[in-house]
């Protein structure tokens, strides 16, 4: 699906991949950056809390609470809520290891210049340590009082974030968001395991959904965020193949998405009230990928693309939160089609 400019793409993928191996330019250690308000209590609490990035976090546990709750079966309370609790802080290890391993590239953006390592507020070693023992905690408790299959898709979730996008894809090729992307599709089927043990038809439809809105959702922000990725060296595919090149892939996985949506219809997981949530914000989703798509920049309005591509992104959100609510209140409220 790339429509990048062969040779042109690969050189300036290399370019920019080459740019970021420095890491650190700053010769001046951590621990003589930081600040004594920087080592109180307080706000050693607070940036753990950052390390853990709870935004990305909230987005993972409400998908794995929806794939829990779908799954066929039942699961005492106990240990449903171990479970999503056990998911959590996997998720926040993954976050925690990223930044560490991404703290030179956070350094140069202003979207995460004040995070905790590159603002100077915690030693790396701190944050790679945290991240490790919630990675390796998380693991081994939701093996044990859940079962191994939820464990081992938790593992491939956090392994897939850190090992292949974190430290492999996201600096070398255009198309890391979309490869990467398995990681953060993968929850809804660890809350599906956590009740079933094992890997199910229904927790690979929730899956799909969330791969396919992910490339869309991340390009949108690249595009209006473009400045940030350049100065980094981060080959996102808005600086690496341009923004024309960004939009007609964004065309093609909403295409591809649209129908991907309907799949917990046909596979009778939800009825009428999901499908017409489904259609309604598949609409507006290919309706603001078309805005973006016809927005020109003119000297009158240079930003009309930056504008286009923040509506896009903040209406994904919207969007993948209203889909996996819909699925849950249809389990409450369940009207089959036909």
């Amino acid at each position: 699906m790339a429509d990048t400019a062969g040779s042109d793409v690969l050189f300036k993928s290399k370019e920019v991949s080459n740019h970021v191996r420095t890491r650190f330019s700053s010769n001046t250690p951590v621990s003589a950056r930081l600040t004594p308000e920087a080592v109180e209590p307080r706000f050693q609490v607070a940036d753990y809390a950052v390390l853990m990035k709870p935004r990305v976090m909230s987005l993972v546990v409400f998908t794995a609470l929806v794939g829990l709750l779908l799954a066929p079966g039942s699961i005492d309370p106990w240990t449903g809520t171990a479970a999503i609790v056990f998911i959590a802080f996997g998720a926040g290890a993954a976050g925690a290891i990223n930044m560490w391993y991404d703290r030179d590239i956070d350094a140069q953006m202003r979207r995460t210049m004040q995070r905790p390592l590159p603002a100077g507020r915690m030693q790396p070693g701190s944050a790679l340590i945290f991240g490790t023992l919630m990675a390796v905690g998380s693991v081994l408790a939701m093996a044990i009082y859940v079962n191994p299959v939820a464990a081992a898709l938790l593992l491939t979730t956090i392994g897939y974030y850190v090992f292949v996008y974190t430290v492999w894809l996201k600096r070398i090729t255009p198309q890391n968001v979309v490869i990467g992307g398995v990681s953060g599709a993968l929850p809804p089927m660890v809350g599906w395991a956590a009740v079933t043990a094992d890997i199910a038809l229904g927790g690979i439809a929730l899956f799909l959904i969330i791969f396919l809105w992910t490339p869309p959702h991340s390009w949108a922000l690249a595009l209006f965020r473009r400045g940030d990725y350049e100065a980094a060296g981060v080959p996102m595919l808005p600086v690496v193949a341009g923004e024309r090149a960004t939009q007609k892939q964004m065309l093609a996985y909403t295409v591809l998405l649209l129908p991907a949506s309907l799949l917990p219809v046909a596979i009778g997981l939800s009825g009428i009230l999901y499908t017409g949530v489904a259609i309604l914000f598949g609409t507006g989703f290919a309706f603001y990928t078309l805005k973006l798509w016809q927005a020109d920049r003119t000297p009158e309005n240079p930003q009309a693309g930056n504008h286009a591509a923040r509506k896009l992104f903040f209406f994904s959100i919207q969007y993948l939160f209203a889909l996996f609510l819909a699925l849950l209140i249809d389990q409450v409220v369940f009207y089959p089609l036909g």
